[in-house]
């Protein structure tokens, strides 16, 4: 068939239902199962379809997560391997010590994999159920488990350079970061908000000053941190594989940091912050440099002169609050990213370098995850200890990859659906080949070509829209229970017992997720609020001198887009209740600092110094009683709003903010 012929096919394989690019890409990616499969038996592997499952699970639509996932494929292979031998060794042929070790290491594995994001993550994972290949399969015999742990390990090794080889032929070397342009058309945006804002507090309306009332809403804000938690929840991916790209997504992140920052800013934004010698003259040269800036971010790709109108307008902001400190860090973030889309490094000592990117880690999700991982592989193996049952192994490998890779999805107990129907289809689709097909062969070759048919089978079944979803799983099942040894003696009771031992492993799953610690969005929403309200904990009851404030603050940003974007899986309402929040603890960490200033300042009375230490102290028992710490926070206020009445305004939003949100702000879910 030519070239043409065969895009022809493709192209009219839509009328059937299937999607045309994802069916190239993917009888692609089958023919290079089957290229494994046989390098894997031409050498002489005992399991050459492991080879094949090793290429699903590395092919990547992109060169450089190709070349990353396959590279912690292959670490996570060695290390679980090793785990797995290990636990064969020392169980020595005692199922009761092999099941407990297996749950300890699996839990473990589950816990550090949602602690870590993207293919880090996904080696980890792989670790924790590749040691329960090894352990299970070799049926706990201390004989072979050296025999066997190579072969797990060098059919490994074979998929992973069939992947890589393919891949690299076939795949692009790079794709744009998403949401790079609707970044900057934030910060056009934001910009312009910044410009009519400078109008707005010169004219110092009485009413929205007195009520700390800044330009946006909480509608807007809310609008603005969706957008930017959807950008940023896309950006893992697309920081694999090379340096170029993980200094562009750490570019983009520190530059949606500075916009949190001053959307932050812009919310506190009111006639107070204004001192007598800002003008109206100054007031209308930030607003045309800041339109200047706005209007090149939106047409051309680096604009340069949008930092000198940056500049421009950071200068003659002199007299408004912090204005020439946010647009600075506005300045010095969009250079940084401008920097990175040109594929230079950033300089040593560049100021951008100042502004930390720190990622936010699931501690509650971890623990959650490792007690589930343990308990469910320990009494699953009980119960197969107990009962013997031959179907046990393969349930309990199947449970092993069940709570590790799905423990880290927003909703586990729905994917479950798709993956027991991926498994059956796969359990189906070998089952037909060992029945209909093996008993024929007159060779281990003729069993690894027959294969080949069925490899195809589960690509199209992973291509069409109604089995898409189910397709990987498929497609791993297929290659799992067709381990081609000869002579082939077919039995269909223990074929059809090993289908239904496969299928019981993801039911087995689901009930884990659903019964035992369940994974729900309501959860991870009361785990984040808890983070947060733990870090201002942190930040109260560490001295000034030893705070890293830039660490913690970026955090809390994190924490925030994570918040928000957990939130609007429930309703928008819920987002916007989420950013409401969210930005409130923000407005509660910068009053902390306040008071740690506040508490080294020796110019203060001792009733002020007490006041502010008092104010720190119920702050780190927030969520105790959080109304507890508003009066402390107005009092301090009150008595420093003569001397330092920007720091006094920041006091009384937080004491208000604390009196309005106070459900989050008795978060107190357990952290660690």
């Amino acid at each position: 068939m030519s070239v043409a012929a065969y895009d022809r096919l493709l192209e009219n394989a839509t009328r059937w239902g299937f999607d045309s690019a994802r069916l190239r890409l993917h009888l692609r990616t089958a023919f290079a199962v089957c290229i494994a499969v046989f390098l894997a038996w031409v050498v002489g592997l005992q399991h050459p379809q492991w080879a094949g499952m090793t290429v699903w699970a590395a092919s990547q639509p992109l060169r450089g997560q190709l070349l990353e996932k396959s590279f912690f494929r292959l670490f996570g292979t060695l290390i679980g391997t090793a785990a797995g031998v290990v636990l064969v060794l020392v169980a020595n042929g005692d199922l009761l010590w092999l099941v407990t070790g297996l749950a300890i290491w699996i839990g473990v594995c589950a816990g550090l994999g949602n602690l870590q994001r993207s293919f880090t993550s996904y080696g980890t994972m792989l670790a924790g159920y590749s040691a329960s290949m090894v352990a299970l399969l070799d049926g706990g015999n201390p004989t072979f488990v050296y025999e066997l742990g190579w072969d797990r390990l060098f059919t490994a090794l074979t998929g992973v350079v069939v992947a890589l080889i393919v891949g690299w032929l076939f795949t692009p070397v790079s794709a744009e970061i998403p949401g790079d342009d609707k970044v900057r058309r934030l910060c056009a945006r934001l910009l312009r908000d910044i410009a009519t804002a400078s109008m707005a507090a010169l004219k110092a309306a009485s009413q929205a000053a007195a009520h700390g009332k800044g330009v946006l809403g909480p509608k807007d804000l809310a609008e603005r941190l969706s957008a930017m938690a959807a950008i940023e929840e896309g950006l893992d991916l697309h920081a694999a594989g090379s340096t170029r790209s993980r200094r562009a997504v750490r570019a983009l992140r520190r530059l949606i940091n500075t916009q949190i920052s001053a959307l932050l800013w812009l919310r506190d934004c009111t006639g107070k912050t204004i001192t007598p010698a800002f003008t109206a003259e100054q007031a209308q040269t930030i607003a045309q440099a800041l339109e200047q800036a706005a209007h090149l971010l939106e047409t051309q790709p680096a604009p340069l002169a949008a930092i000198d109108a940056l500049a421009s307008a950071q200068e003659a902001a002199a007299g408004w609050g912090h204005a020439q400190e946010i647009l600075g860090n506005l300045g010095i973030a969009l250079q940084a990213h401008f920097v990175a889309a040109s594929d230079l490094p950033l300089p040593a000592n560049h100021r951008a370098r100042q502004f930390p990117v720190v990622l936010h880690s699931d501690w509650v999700g971890a623990r959650r995850a490792m007690l589930r991982a343990f308990s469910a592989i320990f009494l699953v193996g009980l119960v197969w200890a107990l009962t013997g049952w031959q179907g046990g192994a393969f349930m309990l490998l199947g449970l092993s990859i069940m709570v590790t890779v799905f423990s880290s999805f927003e909703n586990p107990v729905f994917t479950m659906r798709f993956v027991i129907a991926g498994q059956a289809m796969g359990a189906g689709v070998a089952l037909a080949c060992q029945w209909f097909f093996w008993p024929f062969a007159s060779s281990q070759l003729q069993m690894v070509l027959m294969m080949m048919p069925f490899i195809l089978i589960g690509a199209l079944l992973f291509s069409h829209h109604r089995t898409a979803l189910s397709g990987f799983d498929c497609n791993m099942v297929i290659l799992l229970a067709l381990w081609p040894h000869f002579p082939y003696q077919l039995d269909y009771g223990n074929s059809l017992s090993m289908a239904f031992a496969i299928v019981t492993g993801p039911l087995a799953g689901w009930f884990a997720y659903h019964f035992i610690l369940p994974v729900t969005v309501q959860g991870k929403i009361a785990g984040l609020r808890a983070m947060m309200v733990h870090e201002l904990q942190d930040m109260a009851a560490t001295p000034l001198h030893t705070l890293n404030v830039r660490v913690m603050r970026a955090r809390l940003y994190h924490r925030l887009l994570r918040l928000v974007r957990t939130s609007e899986k429930i309703s928008i309402s819920a987002a916007q209740e989420a950013a409401d929040c969210g930005l409130a603890a923000l407005r509660v960490g910068k009053a902390v600092l306040i008071l740690h200033a506040l508490e080294e300042d020796r110019l203060l009375s001792e009733s002020t110094l007490r006041g502010a230490r008092s104010a720190l102290q119920r702050l780190q028992q927030l969520p105790t009683a959080p109304a507890k710490a508003i009066p402390l926070l107005t009092g301090v206020a009150a008595r420093i709003e003569q001397r330092q009445p920007e720091q006094a305004l920041q006091l009384q939003l937080a004491a208000q903010d604390i009196g309005e949100h106070q459900r989050f702000f008795a978060s107190t879910a357990k952290i660690a």
